[in-house]
This record gives structure tokens, C-alpha cells and sequence, in this order.
């Protein structure tokens, strides 16, 4: 029955010119639009559940970072659980994690119930999908436009913070922490029967090529895949100093963004005496300047270098940190920071991905990209439960925002140093002169 939903609406699609490959792209977006908001949400209530509960920043923190690393340690196996199980079956497992554990978390009163629900499992819920679900999604129904597709669907998690974060902080200032949950919780829900309905394993299952192949349509059969295969290929690929100086990267890529500012840019701006709404109207700001980035990222990624692109996004987001503890906390200076920071808060992924699947092969690419985020977000985590213990201690975040700032501008330099075969580097020219 779900076949001839699906089969069907491929059919009609495709008399308008139109290949379902989009339609997987749509449903892929809006899995990483509603996890990203729940992903998000809990920095807006960091001061909410602090004056509630009497739990510590630090503590808080300390939760929230269970999280960045269960949601970046998922990665290697959901790229497993995608192959074993398929990805419809993955999404609405995922999205249903994230929902139980947002609806369960309105009745919480204890700390280990926060770690549970809102660390084990949201981490877990968020991370069977994550950014590994968007390489996988490239690379199955795709021949051409991966960058492009990569940044549409990596900018989904900036458009989730752009509606979710003001709308959260409004009803939190207004109703209280539990009813701006309510907006989230309901769209996890939403898109998962959406999932459940229409999304497809790959193009041969509604009787399609990839979008820009020549060959026709043939029935893929599963990989062989058990639990050590993603240690097998971590094995293979650790054996690169390419996969090091992208995991690398990638750390404090996770470290200066999720981890630091997702996590504590709010109560950053409370200490510089801004309000909730406005200081997330800065975040949103982010997300919509990211979301220009990240697709146009993508364009980027398919004709030029992607090692140079890598490096003027982590220098100049490592530049705008260090600029913002002299910041003057007004909504000018803040929106300043806002753009130059937001256009490359996600724009390092389609770069990232495209450099992956050029030195480890299309095959592997999901699983190694998938330990390369495991990277960014133990990065995440370290940033989350960091700065916590730092503003805790020294009642300031002056220390995080100056170390995060410094090891940007090492990961510019870390990304130059990769070096490529020659058919790979001379791979982006090639698109540029098509």
C-alpha cells in the first residue's frame, strides 16, 4: 500500500518533469528541520529550568552535553541501520525518540530525568539521522547537484532554529519552559507520518535513476553489514591523514558552534543584560544567514576547491569570535555578529562531505563521514559542558568564546594542509567549465 502511495506519486511527478529524488530531499529536510528545533531548544531554557528546578548552568550543561555526544557517536551506526533497516524505518524510529522524549519531559521534576530524556534520548533520536542522513540521501538519489543538495539539507537544521527559537522564547516568557515544547513535539509528529507515507530507500524502489544518471534503474541489494563494520571502515579510513585533519576540523567545528553558541548564546546575552526574546531573535538571525550560506556553500562546493572554501569559513567564523566579548550587547552589534558568523555556521558540511566522498569512495562515504561527525559533536560536547564550568567558575564566558575563536583559525590551517589525488583536486575546475 505505501509502495503505491509512493509509486503513484512518482508517476505524476514525473509527467510534470519532475524526479522523486526532490520529494526525498523535501522529507529529509524537514526530519533535519524538526531535529535541529528539538536539538536546540533546551539552550533557551537554561536560566527557565535553573529558576525551577535550582540545577546549575554547570549541571544543565552537563546534560545537554550527553547529548552532543550521543548525537554525534549515532553517526557511524544510523549509516548502518540506513543500510540494514532503510531509511524510512530509521526516520520514524528517530523522530519518534525525539517526540516520546519531548512529551515526557513536560512532567520531569528530577535531574536524572533531564539527563535521560532531553540527553540519552534526543542524543539518540537525533543522531540516527543527523548529517549522515543527508550524505546518504546525496549520494543514493543523486548523480549531480550532491554540493547543492547537501547544503539544502544541511541548512535545514538553521531554518529550524530560524522558526522554533523566538517562537520558544516568547512562549517560555509568556506561558513557561513546558508550553514552548508543545510546537516542536507536535511537528516531530507530523513529519514522521509524512515519513511514514512517502519516503523511499532508493530511486530502483519507485523504478527511477538517481537524479542526473544515464544508466537505467536496477534493484539494489543491501550491503552486507554488521555491528564491526563501522569499526572496520573507522579502521580503513583512520589509516588517511586526510580522515584526521577533517575529524579534526570537524571537532572544533562542533566545539565553536553547536556546543558554544547554540548551547549558551542565550545566557550569554542574559549575563550582558538581554532578554530571552531578543537574544534568540539573534539566533534565528543566525539561522537565516546560515541558511543563505549553507546552500550557496553547496553551489560553491561543486566548482571550486573545497579545501580553500574550508578554509576562509572556519578563519572568518574564528575572527567573529573573537570579536564578540568586545561587543557592545545591542541588537546592532549583535545582528553584525549574527551575519558574519551565521554564513558559515554550517557552511563547512557540504565541503566536508564532497572531500570525503572524493577520498574514501561513494560507498564508504556515509559511515566515515558518519565517525568524522562523531567528531564535531564530542567537539559539541566538550564546548557545552566547557563553557558551563567556565562561566560557572569565573562567571563569565570571555575564556570559551577566546579559545574557541584561536582553534577556528587552526582548523583553517589543518584543512590546507590536505592533500588530494589529482583527479579529485582537478574535479571541481572540471564542474566550473561545464
Amino acid at each position: 500500500m505505501l509502495c503505491m502511495i509512493a509509486q503513484t506519486l512518482s508517476q505524476r511527478l514525473q509527467r510534470r518533469g519532475i524526479h522523486y529524488a526532490w520529494v526525498i530531499v523535501a522529507l529529509t529536510f524537514l526530519t533535519g528541520l524538526t531535529s535541529s528545533a528539538a536539538l536546540g531548544l533546551p539552550g533557551a531554557l537554561l536560566q527557565p529550568l535553573s529558576k525551577e528546578f535550582g540545577w546549575g548552568v554547570d549541571q544543565i550543561s552537563s546534560a545537554l552535553a550527553v547529548r552532543f555526544a550521543l548525537f554525534g557517536l549515532m553517526g557511524p551506526f544510523s549509516a548502518i541501520l540506513m543500510e540494514r533497516f532503510g531509511l524510512r524505518k530509521v526516520v520514524v524510529t528517530a523522530l519518534g525518540l525525539v517526540t516520546v522524549g519531548s512529551l515526557l519531559a513536560l512532567g520531569m521534576t528530577q535531574f536524572w530525568q533531564l539527563v535521560l530524556l532531553w540527553g540519552v534520548m534526543l542524543g539518540v533520536g537525533s543522531g540516527m539521522t543527523a548529517l549522515v542522513l543527508s550524505a546518504v540521501v546525496s549520494n543514493r538519489w543523486f548523480e549531480t547537484r550532491r554540493g547543492l543538495v547537501v547544503g539544502l539539507l544541511t541548512a535545514s537544521s538553521a531554518t529550524g532554529q530560524l522558526i522554533f527559537l523566538p517562537v520558544g522564547a516568547w512562549l517560555v516568557e509568556h506561558f513557561g519552559w513546558r508550553m514552548a515544547v508543545v510546537p516542536v513535539l507536535a511537528a516531530c509528529g507530523l513529519v514522521a507520518v509524512a515519513v511514514f507515507l512517502l519516503m523511499r530507500n532508493r530511486p530502483a524502489d519507485v523504478g527511477l535513476a538517481p537524479f542526473g544518471a544515464t544508466q537505467p534503474a536496477t534493484s539494489a541489494a543491501p550491503m552486507t553489514i554488521g555491528f564491526a563494520t563501522p569499526f572496520r571502515i573507522f579502521r580503513e579510513a583512520s589509516g588517511s591523514v586526510v580522515f584526521w585533519l577533517l575529524a579534526g576540523s570537524f571537532f572544533i567545528c562542533g566545539l565553536s558552534t553547536n556546543g558554544l553558541i547554540q548551547t549558551h548564546f542565550i545566557s550569554l546575552c542574559g549575563d550582558a543584560g538581554l532578554g530571552p526574546v531578543p537574544a534568540a531573535s539573534v539566533l534565528a538571525m543566525m539561522g537565516a544567514f546560515d541558511l543563505v550560506g549553507t546552500i550557496l556553500s553547496g553551489w560553491l562546493s561543486d566548482r571550486y576547491d573545497n579545501r580553500k572554501l574550508l578554509f576562509w569559513y572556519y578563519s572568518l567564523r574564528g575572527l567573529s569570535l573573537l570579536w564578540l566579548p568586545y561587543a557592545d550587547f545591542t541588537l546592532y552589534w549583535l545582528s553584525v555578529f549574527a551575519m558574519f558568523y551565521g554564513l558559515d555556521w554550517i557552511a563547512t558540511v557540504p565541503p566536508t562531505v564532497r572531500l570525503v566522498a572524493t577520498t574514501f569512495g561513494k560507498e564508504k562515504a556515509g559511515m566515515v563521514f558518519g565517525w568524522i561527525f562523531a567528531a564535531h559533536q564530542l567537539g559539541a560536547a566538550v564546548a557545552a559542558f566547557g563553557a558551563g564550568q567556565v562561566r560557572t567558575l569565573l562567571l563569565t564566558y570571555n575564556p570559551a568564546l577566546f579559545t574557541a575563536g584561536a582553534a577556528c583559525l587552526v582548523a583553517g590551517l589543518m584543512v590546507l594542509a590536505i592533500r588530494l589525488r589529482p583527479a579529485a583536486a582537478a574535479a571541481p575546475a572540471a564542474a566550473r567549465a561545464a
